[in-house]
């Protein structure tokens, strides 16, 4: 996974200091296979720009050796790995327990919090620079920008997933409370 990102990263972290804009930044999925399908647990973007709109995101900088952040799937607080690390190991303060990575441990793990944490399931995960002139997942529509692709794969997933995605953004909001 680390050199998948690493790799993907790259190709927007030069373009950027080529003064390119060829990419937006980053799509990726965590997921499980089942008979060849695809079964979408989670999907997200890491944008190539920061808040101000000029300045490379914190999230892609450095990407070989940031790995607090490391494209959002970081082992910081307020980061994937980080936050979900909180959850399913022990000697975690309460306080940085984020209760969303509570599903995400409930779906990924047999059981927690342990040391040795086990998956449910072998996951996956893929990663993509996006392009800014690529086609999303409906050719009709044209290009799709990156926050505009994130939403519509969220959105079917959600659809055609509806126990499975741990998205709560994009996601019906019933299904949310159904669901957990």
């Amino acid at each position: 996974m680390e050199n998948f990102v690493i790799d993907e990263v790259n190709k927007v972290l030069i373009d950027f200091q080529q003064g390119e804009e060829k990419y937006e930044g980053l799509i990726y999925m965590m997921y499980w296979l089942k008979n060849e399908q695809v079964l979408p647990l989670y999907i997200g973007k890491s944008e190539k720009y920061g808040k101000k709109g000029t300045n490379l995101s914190a999230n892609i900088a450095n990407i070989s050796s940031n790995k607090s952040f490391f494209c959002r799937w970081g082992n910081n607080y307020a980061y994937h790995i980080g936050d979900l690390s909180a959850i399913v190991c022990p000697d975690h303060p309460s306080s940085q327990q984020n209760p969303k990575y509570r599903k995400w441990a409930n779906c990924l793990f047999n059981s927690y919090p342990s040391n040795y944490p086990q998956l449910r399931k072998e996951t996956y995960f893929w990663i993509h620079a996006w392009e800014k002139e690529k086609i999303g997942i409906w050719k009709e529509y044209g290009h799709s920008p990156l926050t505009a692709l994130e939403y519509h794969l969220i959105s079917v997933a959600s659809v055609a997933f509806p126990t499975l995605l741990l998205n709560e953004e994009g996601v019906n909001r019933k299904q949310i409370d159904e669901d957990g």
